[in-house]
């Protein structure tokens, strides 16, 4: 037999990840868990497993209301934007951070919300420092401020080394959300 049968995993020149649902299924079950971001490409998927696992409440937040309007569709079958569980905001706003933090007080934080596009972070360099770096800090800050356990910051290959905009930016969200995990009692990583 010449050929084999190939496999997906023959194909990535990396370890396949195993995840832990039964472990994430503990850490969100019951629990207040906001995701910012929550109407973009990872955030609404994040939004979508999540629910899976029966969290207390999922607060979903994004600046974009149409956004907010789909993931709710692909989750509930409707969208008529009726819960407070869905939030208009801007992580760059601290007040508004402020704010949403004390009415949900989130356990856990999935943090999603980023500028990604780098073409446009090289056009547009100040935007990317704005939302990934600045508003990275405000999710942090508040994060450890009202006791959030679980602190998931969402973050890119391109942080490694960066060469760009968006890897620089990314980077440093990284290393905020590293020193905001030496303030805090919970666990504070990025993935």
């Amino acid at each position: 037999e010449i050929f084999k049968d190939v496999n997906i995993d023959d194909l990535l020149t990396r370890d396949k990840v195993v995840v832990d649902l039964e472990g994430i299924a503990e850490t969100v079950r019951g629990k207040h868990v906001l995701v910012t971001g929550a109407g973009g490409s990872i955030g609404s998927e994040l939004c979508r497993q999540l629910h899976r696992f029966a969290p207390e409440s999922l607060i979903m937040l994004d600046r974009d209301e149409s956004a907010l309007q789909g993931v709710q569709l692909s989750i509930e079958g409707r969208s008529l934007l009726d819960s407070r569980d869905l939030v208009v905001a801007c992580i760059r706003d601290r007040e508004r951070m402020a704010e949403v933090f004390a009415e949900h007080r989130p356990h856990v934080v999935f943090h999603a919300a980023a500028l990604k596009h780098l073409p446009l972070l090289e056009m547009h360099p100040d935007e990317g420092w704005k939302t990934n770096v600045g508003g990275t800090a405000n999710v942090l800050d508040l994060a450890v401020e009202y006791g959030v356990t679980h602190f998931v910051n969402i973050s890119t290959d391109k942080a490694a080394q960066p060469t760009s905009v968006l890897g620089e930016t990314k980077r440093l969200a990284e290393q905020l959300t590293a020193e905001a995990a030496t303030r805090a009692d919970g666990t504070y990583i990025s993935v």
